[in-house]
């Protein structure tokens, strides 16, 4: 008699024939499925959460990130019409944003922390460091700097938000805690191991040598705004310290 696939037998013009038993030990082979139809889910396990089906599952960007961006978007809107960082407050934000305040406060618990956050997210990440070299390491971290002064130079929203951050201690203060330290702590531990190394001469203090390399990026980004920031300046200012700073023998 011919069988189907699992096991089931054909149907023969002479009468029904009855399925052949499964072996023991085994399950039986579902039936086919008729054309056009879909399987009925089985029960769900007790405490089993349901898996979506494809086309159920969100696309697109996270929720918290897209309001973060909407929240970021409403305070650099707000800047640029002219509205003063002492006048922007989190119910502004929050009404420009289209989001409650407790959607605001869940994130920053309040404003200076909101502006400094903004601030980071607009400017150049922090290099990663490879701890290979004492001399490519400072070369990273004083490019950093130059493209800081470049991003800037041609972000009319940090020269707004800098010019107006410094008019205000404790906002001015969280920057420099949460933005200017980690990156100074980074020139810091790189001048030590140059001294270790014996790559520096160690018989000077450390926070004196990291300003040595710092300074000039400093001046043309701070104190002289309009200065050439040129590719390869901070190649050249490194090798310039660094044969300086060679140990004495």
């Amino acid at each position: 008699m011919p069988l189907q696939d699992g096991g089931i037998p054909e149907p023969q013009d002479d009468g029904p024939v009855r399925a052949r038993p499964a072996a023991t030990g085994t399950r039986p082979a579902p039936a086919p499925e008729a054309a056009g139809t879909r399987p009925v889910p089985a029960p769900e396990a007790a405490g089993a959460r349901p898996v979506p089906a494809p086309e159920a599952v969100r696309r697109g960007r996270p929720r918290s990130e897209a309001v973060e961006q909407a929240i970021f978007d409403a305070v650099v809107g707000l800047l640029e019409d002219g509205v003063p960082l002492t006048e922007l407050s989190i119910e502004r934000i929050a009404r420009t944003a289209g989001v409650g305040k407790a959607t605001i406060y869940r994130r920053w618990p309040g404003k200076e922390e909101l502006f400094v956050e903004l601030v980071r997210s607009v400017e150049p990440r922090d290099p990663v460091l490879t701890g290979t070299s004492v001399r490519d390491d400072l070369v990273m971290l004083l490019e950093m700097l130059r493209q800081r002064g470049l991003a800037k130079r041609s972000s009319a929203l940090l020269h707004n938000v800098f010019s107006q951050m410094q008019a205000y201690p404790k906002l001015w203060e969280a920057y420099q805690n949460t933005v200017i330290e980690p990156r100074r702590r980074l020139g810091l531990d790189t001048v030590r191991r140059g001294m270790e190394l014996g790559e520096i001469r160690d018989d000077l203090d450390v926070e004196f040598v990291n300003d040595l390399f710092t300074g000039p990026l400093l001046l043309r980004t701070v104190i002289r705004p309009g200065a050439d920031l040129e590719p390869g300046l901070a190649e050249k200012v490194v090798d310039a310290v660094m044969e300086g700073l060679r140990p004495r023998h």
